[in-house]
């Protein structure tokens, strides 16, 4: 069985990096070469494992960062001081560019923010409304804060391992997973928390359900929001009206 989905949230490495420098509270002028480096690496890992489309600029800023950390755990040769000091730290040039991305991110959002305001001369529906509107001011829920979501539920979870014999009763679809999904979160009178949406301990089943969560956001089928920095994810039927 293959599953591909292509997410319209990923914004690139440089928008990854970001995300994980802000998660870690790093402070972006001196960047930990080893500990960013091996957090972005894991998130790559688990959208390459989640068969998520992973665009090559993904993969070359993975090799950008193992060349920095390897050498930044070299031995410091004091004999070799003045050869280094014509050289720039590669980490001013990443900081460079994590700053220069920054600002047109943010000025792209103040954009949209304007946008918004000025759509609020017509009338809209409800249903356009990304968050809940009794949540008391959620953050922006996204595409790299459900894949740490789904790792840490992934790490709780005893995965089962099928034998190599095992003949599947029924093949996994993801669009018949999304169904189930949404009539549970219609069901629901109040948000689901993220971890309750996976009810499996076999790697596929979880694999299927999670990507059937992204396709849902993706079609605006459900809303996800968090209250706070490091709090759970609830998810809620909400968005397009069928």
């Amino acid at each position: 069985m293959e599953y591909k989905v292509k997410i319209d949230s990923f914004e690139g490495p440089l928008d990854l990096l970001l995300h994980l420098i802000q998660q870690l509270e790093i402070d972006i002028y001196d960047i930990p070469v080893a500990e960013i480096t091996n957090q972005y690496l894991l998130y790559v890992n688990t959208m390459q494992q989640l068969e998520l489309d992973v665009a090559s600029e993904y993969l070359v800023m993975a090799a950008t960062l193992i060349a920095m950390k390897s050498r930044s755990l070299l031995p410091d040769h004091s004999s070799e001081e003045e050869e280094y000091l014509d050289e720039e730290d590669p980490r001013e040039e990443l900081a460079r560019r994590l700053i220069e991305y920054k600002k047109y991110k943010e000025a792209a959002g103040r954009l949209h923010e304007l946008e918004e305001e000025r759509t609020k001369l017509y009338s809209r529906p409800p249903a356009d409304q990304l968050f809940s509107s009794n949540a008391e001011g959620p953050l922006e829920v996204t595409i790299f804060d459900m894949l740490g979501a789904f790792q840490k539920m992934t790490r709780r979870k005893k995965l089962a391992v099928p034998p190599k014999a095992t003949v599947r009763r029924e093949e996994l679809s993801v669009e018949k997973r999304m169904h189930t999904l949404k009539e549970k979160l219609l069901a629901s009178k109040k948000p689901v928390r993220f971890d309750d949406l996976f009810d499996s301990n076999e790697r596929e089943e979880l694999v299927v359900s999670f990507l059937a969560v992204l396709e849902l956001m993706k079609q605006n089928e459900i809303v996800v929001s968090q209250q706070g920095n490091f709090a759970a994810l609830y998810v809620a039927a909400g968005g397009n009206e069928t």
